[in-house]
């Protein structure tokens, strides 16, 4: 009789759990400046996700392969929608100013994933130091003593004038301008086959004065090997820094392609992204950044492999 009652106690207070859950649950919207076809968005759509489904809360995603407008109006969209909260990228500096300050005026709480943009009154940023990283890549090539002053360095982007790039080439330039080392910003596109013919063609067209590589995106360090191969350049030629958060580029440091790459934290980004958004919700303003990233080698790429590959 005692287990019998246990057991109704238990799924009563289940019950009434799951009918408390379902009656609180929120509408958040999850925005992206990116590509599905770009192989770390996926990641980061598994961490919002995955958030979805431990928080019982809806979160509607959306892709916009860098189109600014589309972006501001998917954005005015969440705020008409009367969002809970809203976690967006941002596709270029300055370009999520107004709707920023449309979410702010109705106390709808947004917060800027991946691509920060101080200029804009988010709530909160997680992602990582877009500048640091550059400075940490032109610094790792300097320190190695790959790249020495005179040289020339090649900086494949997806989307040239983007945020994240722009961010990145100036962490770049206050290690490199000192020392005389020149570079030069490529657009790849958001197309891997496009991103690949371009690469191939300025290799072809600039192998003998390109010294290192920055891939200012995941798209374009992941393509390294497949681009070198198809050069006739042999694995740590040239060396190549940049973004890690694709097998592809796992792959790429643990075989000797590409020397040190990027690790962002794209599913935990996604989901502290949300977290803060719920929190402010709920009326606790984070009132604080949380910065994520890691540099890692070829002796610890298989972590981030196995990350990747859902081990």
């Amino acid at each position: 009789m005692l287990n019998k009652l246990n057991a109704l106690v238990i799924a009563l207070t289940l019950g009434a759990t799951l009918c408390a859950s379902e009656a609180t649950a929120k509408t958040f919207y999850w925005i992206s400046h990116g590509s599905p076809a770009d192989p770390v968005w996926t990641y980061f759509l598994a961490g919002a996700q995955q958030w979805a489904t431990d928080t019982g809360n809806q979160v509607n995603t959306s892709f916009h392969n860098g189109d600014v407008a589309a972006q501001q109006e998917t954005v005015r969209i969440a705020i008409a929608a009367g969002a809970a909260g809203i976690v967006t990228s941002s596709p270029d500096p300055g370009s999520l100013v107004q709707v920023t300050e449309e979410a702010n005026e109705l106390g709808i709480p947004i917060v800027n994933m991946n691509t920060p943009d101080p200029t804009a009154n988010f709530d909160a940023y997680v992602g990582g130091d877009l500048i640091g990283y550059g400075r940490q890549w032109a610094q790792y090539l300097v320190d190695k003593k790959l790249v020495k002053t005179g040289d020339f360095v090649w900086l494949p982007v997806e989307v040239m004038g983007a945020t994240y790039g722009v961010l990145e080439e100036q962490g770049i330039a206050s290690v490199f301008e000192p020392l005389g080392i020149t570079w030069e910003v490529t657009d790849a596109t958001l197309d891997q086959g496009e991103v690949i013919t371009r690469m191939v063609d300025y290799m072809t067209a600039n192998y003998d004065k390109v010294d290192a590589i920055i891939g200012l995106g995941d798209l374009v360090t992941g393509s390294i090997k497949r681009v070198f191969d198809q050069s006739g350049i042999a694995p740590g030629e040239i060396p190549v820094v940049g973004w890690g958060n694709s097998l592809d580029t796992t792959q790429e440091v643990l075989l000797g392609y590409v020397n040190a790459a990027q690790w962002q934290d794209p599913q935990a980004t996604s989901y502290m992204a949300l977290t803060l958004a719920a929190m402010a919700a709920s009326g606790i303003p984070p009132g604080f950044d949380i910065t994520t990233g890691a540099l890692y080698e070829a002796d610890q790429a298989q972590i981030y492999d196995d990350i990747l590959s859902g081990k």
